[in-house]
């Protein structure tokens, strides 16, 4: 009995000791199984992450080359080099020929490359961006003649321009001088010229040597004109088209208001140049050559009665009558292909005291 109690004893710990270590070997199998999964896996984590960190690096490059590009082309317009002083394009003096039938698509057709009435050379920096404002009422051929004739030439001279008309509406007497003073203010609203023409629509240029750019001193670009046997009107004219700066013109307080239908405007216009102690500068006679078109005196042009009175007043007023007293009414701004059209409504010409 004690022998088989014995037996029975020894065998139930030897079922256990059995147990025991077949529960080390499933433990010891399951972790070495583990750790050799592990091991295999970490080359797949380790190429992931390689993956991951390589990825990143390239969008960083791939980013860094398009700051670089960006740069880059931002370089290339800021240092592109300046057009030179006297434009490889010039022609010197021409033969102006004016057809009957010109359209204005014709025109257009002739300068594609003019966009919303402005233009600047490809191939370089041009030196000065030049505003031509133009006083305009009933004389669309003698416009259509002018844009024909004064795109190119302006293209030839390497010039960032754009063209402004500025068009008088209602039947009120004709008032260049305000009509230039609206071009000024309004063209300035667009961009920031340097350089501002004073162009009269029936007066075009014969000789691409005439710069349409401003100098240290206000110019005047009409030295003669056919009419006139190419000789200049009378001395100190300063009509038709002139060149002033920025500074220039502001400092002068632009043009008066005042000068209701034909003349004067220019002469009040260089009194002030000269008030300023600046002189006027001219191209060589030969240069300064201008075509007039034909035409008769514009009803609501009539010549202003009151322009000698006007001029004997200029030392006393030309400080509160100008460009920071134009008063306008917009009615609208249009950019038409070879233009920017600027209808103005004028006030109603004050009594002179």
């Amino acid at each position: 009995m004690g022998l088989s109690s014995f037996i029975l004893h020894l065998s139930y710990k030897f079922r256990l000791l059995l147990l025991f270590i077949l529960c080390i070997m499933v433990v010891a199998w399951a972790t070495s199984s583990y750790f050799v999964d592990t091991v295999q896996e970490t080359p797949k984590a380790k190429t992931l992450v390689e993956n991951f960190r390589k990825a990143t690096m390239l969008e960083k490059e791939n980013q860094k080359k398009k700051a670089m590009t960006t740069v880059e082309v931002h370089t290339v317009k800021s240092t592109m080099s300046h057009c030179p002083a006297l434009s490889p394009y010039l022609q010197g003096p021409s033969k102006l020929k004016f057809k009957a039938s010109l359209t204005l698509e014709e025109v257009q057709k002739e300068n594609p490359q003019v966009a919303k009435g402005r233009h600047s050379p490809a191939e370089c920096s041009a030196l000065q961006r030049v505003a031509i404002l133009i006083p305009h009422r009933s004389r669309e051929k003698h416009l259509l003649y002018l844009l024909e004739h004064l795109h190119p030439l302006l293209q030839r001279q390497q010039l960032d321009y754009g063209i402004y008309v500025i068009h008088q509406a209602g039947n009120t007497k004709f008032n260049r001088a305000k009509l230039l003073n609206v071009g000024y203010l309004e063209a300035l609203k667009e961009e920031n010229w340097d350089c501002f023409i004073f162009h009269d629509v029936d007066l075009v240029p014969e000789n691409d040597l005439n710069m349409y750019t401003c100098d240290k001193q206000p110019k005047h670009l009409v030295v003669g004109r056919n009419n006139t046997g190419y000789r200049l009107r009378y001395q100190g004219y300063f009509g038709g088209v002139t060149a002033l700066t920025r500074d220039q013109f502001s400092k002068v307080n632009g043009f008066s208001n005042n000068y209701w239908g034909w003349g004067g405007e220019d002469d009040d216009l260089r009194i002030r140049v000269e008030m300023q102690k600046m002189r006027v500068m001219r191209p060589s006679p030969d240069v300064g050559k201008y075509t007039m078109i034909f035409h008769t005196r514009d009803r609501g042009n009539e010549a202003n009665g009151e322009r000698m009175k006007l001029l004997r007043q200029v030392s006393r007023v030309w400080k509160t009558d100008g460009l920071n007293s134009c008063s306008y009414k917009l009615l609208s701004v249009e950019h038409n292909p070879l233009y920017i059209n600027v209808t103005v409504d004028l006030s109603m010409p004050p009594k002179i005291s």
